[in-house]
Order: C-alpha cells, then structure tokens, then sequence
C-alpha cells in the first residue's frame, strides 16, 4: 500500500499526540500544514478506507491502526521489492555505500546484522 504525503501528516500528528477527535486534528493541522477543514476530512476519508485510521464515535475520535515501526517497515519493504528486485542485501548496499555512518552507528547496524 503506498502511503501518500497527506496520510504521513495526519499519521504523524496521531502517533505524537495520540487519538484525537476530528474537529482537534483538524485545527493542529490548520496551524502545522494550513490544510483546511475540507482537506483533512478528505484525507481522513481516504485514511479510513485504506485501514490506517479508524473512527470512533461519538464525536469522530480519530485512532491510528498502524504504528510508525510498522508503516516504516512496509514503506522499506515496498522500496526493497519495487526498486531492489526484492533483494534485501541489493537495498542495503545502495543504502549503506551512500550513507556516512558513526562508529556507534556501524557496530550498531552489526549487530542487529548478527542477530538475524
């Protein structure tokens, strides 16, 4: 599923601030993005139907049904299987070759590497 710009912004505003009524996301959004009320209800519309969002009544409480790990992990996988022929091992050496990385951060990446 491709995730567009507009549901990370209303995704992103729910994963810091937790569930929220609509009427709230809207006005955070208004201040953050200058949406207006017409276009965060469409995007929340469209958020609903692909299953990141759910609705709650009463007063259309807004809840995320994806974590941020998790939508990162799909995001990653369908960048790994559309542009890296599925192969995981293609992806990180494109990945890692272009990235500067610590000390810290190398030894990191290491060990999560050991432990698969």
């Amino acid at each position: 599923m491709k995730l567009l710009e507009s549901e990370l912004k209303v995704l992103s505003v729910l994963w810091q601030e937790g569930e929220m009524p609509a009427s709230v996301l809207y006005r955070i959004l208004a201040e953050k993005v200058g949406w207006n009320k017409n276009t965060t209800y469409t995007v929340l519309k469209k958020s609903i139907e692909k299953g990141l969002i759910e609705r709650q009544e009463p007063n259309f409480i807004c809840k995320p049904l994806k974590t941020r790990e998790e939508m990162g992990i799909q995001s990653a996988n369908d960048i790994v299987n559309k542009m890296f022929e599925k192969s995981p091992a293609l992806f990180l050496n494109a990945f890692l070759g272009s990235t500067k990385l610590s000390e810290k951060e190398i030894e990191e990446a290491k060990k999560l590497l050991d432990n698969m």
